[in-house]
Parts: C-alpha cells; sequence; structure tokens
C-alpha cells in the first residue's frame, strides 16, 4: 500500500494513481512463485501469529450511527467471465456483507485475515517488528453472523484501491451499516496484495505485475464494473445468493470506491440503471465517462487538494468526466490529504508506526480523515437515495475548513 509518487506530466499521473499507489513494490517474484510460497505458509503464517506475544490490535473509529452492525462473507463465481489476469481462470470474488444488526453479544469479526495482514505489511517499506501481529490481532466493531434488523434498506456496493484489499475500506463500510445501509464490500480476484478466497486459495496481485498501460487500466475499470453489475444480479436476482437479500431496496442502490474502486463506480453506473448514485475517491477515470452522461444521475467526485486532482490539474480525466457528468454533481477536494487517506491507510500506518514513502506526507490527522470520508458519503447517499436534504453539501462548512468545493466551467 505504498504512497503514490507523483509524477510530472499528465498521461503519467493518471497512470501513477492508477497503477502505483498501491502496487506491490516487494513482490517481484512470479505468480506462480507466490502461488507456492502462498501453499506452503498458510500454518506458518497463523503459527507465528500464535507464538508472538499477545498483540493489541489496532483501534478503529467506532461507528457513528444508530445501529450495531453485523458482517457475513460471501464467495460468487461468475461462470460467464474470464479473468482478465488470468484467463485460465473465471471472474471471482470475495464479499464483506456489513449490514444493520439488532443488538448481539458475539464476537466481533476480524479486521484481516493473519495471511493477509502479512503480504500487505512485508510488501510496505520500513514495517517496524510486530506490526503483522498487531494488523492480524484487529477486531473490526460488527458481529460476524449477527441477526439484521428488519425492514428494507438502501444498498451500497464499496471497491478498493488498485492493490489494495478490501478491509482497507472497513472504517467506511461500518460506519455506513450502523447507519442503516446494507454494504457490500468487494475483494477482486488477483488485484490486492493477498486475498484468502474459497478453499483456503491465498490470490495474490497478478494485476500489479501485468498491469502496465493506460489501457491496461481501461480494461481494469471496466472489468470490475462489470463485478459490480455481476454483484447486483446475485444480490436482487430472482434467486439471491445472501440469505438476508430481502433486506436490500432494489430501487435504492449506489457505488463508491477508492481509486480504482472510484472509477469502477463510474464505469458501472455507465452500463448498469440500477445504481443510482455514485462516488469516484481520489480514482482516475480509467473508463471514461460517456459524452452524453449519466442519464441524469448524481455523481460525486472527492479527492486530494493537489494539482492532480483539482481542476486543470495533472489529471485531465476529472476534468473530462465533470464536463461530461449531466446530473446532480459535486467536485470536493479534501486539503491536507494524498492518494491514499481515503482509506483507512492512515490509521494502519499512524497505529502500526509505518513511515509515509512520499515526498508529501499528509498532514490531515488519520481520525480526522476518516470522519471526513465517512460523512461526506453519508450525506451524498442520504441525499440521493434517501432523499433527505443536506445542508453539508451544498457548500464549503465553517465546521469543514479542509473541504474545497470546485466548480469548474462545464
Amino acid at each position: 500500500m505504498k504512497s503514490p509518487r507523483t509524477l510530472r506530466t499528465a498521461a503519467a499521473a493518471a497512470l501513477v494513481i492508477a497503477l502505483t499507489a498501491t502496487a506491490a513494490p516487494a513482490v517481484a517474484q512470479s505468480h506462480s512463485q507466490a502461488q507456492a510460497q502462498a501453499q506452503a505458509r498458510p500454518q506458518a503464517v497463523q503459527t507465528a501469529v500464535q507464538e508472538a506475544p499477545a498483540a493489541a490490535g489496532l483501534v478503529l473509529p467506532r461507528p457513528t450511527g444508530a445501529h450495531p452492525t453485523g458482517r457475513e462473507t460471501l464467495h460468487l463465481v461468475d461462470r460467464s467471465r474470464a479473468d482478465l489476469w488470468m484467463p485460465e481462470r473465471r471472474r471471482e470474488l470475495m464479499v464483506d456483507m456489513y449490514y444493520p444488526a439488532r443488538p448481539s453479544a458475539g464476537t466481533p469479526a476480524p479486521y484481516a485475515d493473519p495471511r493477509e495482514a502479512k503480504l500487505l505489511v512485508e510488501g510496505i517499506p520500513g514495517s517496524p517488528a510486530g506490526a503483522v501481529a498487531k494488523l492480524a490481532a484487529t477486531r473490526t466493531h460488527s458481529v460476524a453472523g449477527a441477526r439484521p434488523q428488519r425492514g428494507k434498506h438502501p444498498l451500497v456496493v464499496l471497491s478498493p484501491g488498485f492493490g489494495a484489499p478490501r478491509y482497507t475500506l472497513t472504517t467506511l463500510a461500518e460506519d455506513l451499516a450502523s447507519r442503516g445501509y446494507v454494504v457490500a464490500l468487494v475483494d477482486h480476484a488477483y488485484e490486492s496484495r493477498g486475498t484468502v478466497f474459497a478453499g483456503d486459495r491465498l490470490l495474490t496481485c497478478v494485476a500489479c505485475e501485468k498491469a502496465e498501460t493506460l489501457e491496461d487500466m481501461r480494461k481494469a475499470t471496466v472489468q470490475r464494473g462489470q463485478d459490480i453489475a455481476f454483484l447486483l444480479d446475485r444480490l436482487t436476482g430472482p434467486r439471491p445468493t445472501w440469505r438476508y437479500a430481502s433486506l436490500i431496496d432494489r430501487k435504492r442502490i449506489g457505488a463508491a470506491g477508492h481509486s480504482l474502486g472510484g472509477a469502477a463506480a463510474a464505469s458501472a453506473m455507465a452500463r448498469d440503471p440500477r445504481v443510482r448514485a455514485g462516488i469516484n475517491m481520489d480514482g482516475t477515470f480509467g473508463d471514461p465517462v460517456p459524452a452524453d452522461g449519466l442519464d441524469g444521475r448524481p455523481f460525486m467526485m472527492l479527492g486530494t487538494h493537489t494539482d492532480t486532482h483539482l481542476p486543470d490539474g495533472q489529471d485531465p480525466t476529472w476534468g473530462e468526466a465533470w464536463r461530461n457528468l449531466d446530473g446532480w454533481k459535486r467536485w470536493l477536494s479534501v486539503e491536507g490529504t494524498d492518494h491514499m487517506t481515503f482509506c483507512d491507510a492512515p490509521l494502519l500506518f499512524d497505529q502500526l508506526g509505518i513511515p509515509y514513502d512520499t515526498p508529501t506526507p499528509p498532514t490531515i490527522r488519520a481520525e480526522r480523515a476518516v470522519e471526513l470520508v465517512r460523512v461526506y458519503t453519508a450525506a451524498f447517499f442520504d441525499l440521493h437515495l434517501r432523499g433527505l436534504p443536506q445542508p453539508l453539501l451544498e457548500g464549503p462548512a465553517a465546521a469543514n475548513p479542509e473541504v474545497h468545493f470546485n466548480a469548474p466551467a462545464d
């Protein structure tokens, strides 16, 4: 989850955000080598974590909504599509379903599998001893398998950045669920440092090795948009996969994500009318917003207040997307942030004692970054999926001086 080093041309800047923001610098081995090591690794990793002194996990900010939250995990296979990175395989997803739950005394769900934690931490330069055990010991605020609250709830699909596992959006997913949303938090096969899939398979970031060009990232963005559409088929179709699928209000569906995941939200909206609203958090639009827009559906761009994602900045896809968006739209930038601010990375770096490998580290506090991402994301979906007025989105707020409203001419 290495912070990006900004390159000084528009095309290079667009590619570096998509390709290197979370690319795995320590993964120089081939995919076959990585998979072979992974097969031998699981028991050793579990043993190492168990034998280490009992580690206190990271402290995740509590969800701010009124509801307790539950979590269940799904494994989905789209047998109609080959995987872009591994064409001999069918496309697979691992999905954490977060939802408003009834009060429960159950055990909080783990933040990350120890094997996933090990691959993530080992790939970040400067990680201190004990970081793996601490990350592996971290617990969420959600109870695995908790009974859900009754009623119908809007659904939000969340997709992480390129190279990042899904758990790096946990703080946002839990907060939305506590506010009454069902949240589908997705891991896309072969696109994270390491994710445990069904069958106890540890899949590594084949995409980090194969993606080299803007065209590769366009294809990756389209594939993720297709992943979101497939996921909606499995959650809202006639024979839904999830046992609590009846919680979902099929007429109120949104999508959001960080980096490539944010671009995928726009790609999904361009092809699937079921997605009624979307947010891109600091991601290059690898799959451009169509020239005729998104049929008037609302979209928000939330990014850094730097020369990358400000109007006329180094990433030209943001200006193009703004011009093409034809419905309610906002372009917000947050001062003091960097590319990784819009996920859980600041919490991980701060609490694990990992230095930022970037010329301009973020100056915003990790807890404040989480707070702003949560409050503006919730305001957007409350407005567009629930019809609740949101003065917060009408202009700058004195309580949030870091957040700037950009309004370039279309």
